[in-house]
């Protein structure tokens, strides 16, 4: 499962990826097109206002982007209802703040 926020966030990486010109189009649509299958493969879970008020407080104690409060309130809604989900993250901040929340 993930984040509709994630779909989004991969979409505007290619195309930072596309406006600098490090990379060729064929490699892009490669890309894209692994990103599409994983996509298809994810259970998406919407920004739901559940999600956005957990968002607004969820670790306070914690110095989280707002996209990163998004994601791990996602996560922790998604959790009581998939038991034994675990978070997986590149970002030390996020994962931080699961781990204390």
């Amino acid at each position: 499962m993930t984040s509709r926020l994630s779909l989004v966030e991969s979409a505007r990486a290619l195309l930072r990826i596309r406006q600098r010109g490090e990379v060729a189009e064929s490699k892009l649509a490669d890309a894209r097109r692994e990103l599409d299958a994983l996509w298809s493969r994810c259970e998406l879970w919407e920004l739901s206002p559940a999600v956005c008020d957990l968002a607004s407080h969820v670790a306070p104690d914690k110095a989280l982007r707002t996209l990163d409060a998004l994601h791990l309130a996602t996560f922790l809604l998604a959790r009581r209802r998939i038991e034994g989900l675990e978070l997986l993250t590149a970002d030390e901040r996020l994962e931080a703040a699961a781990g204390s929340a």
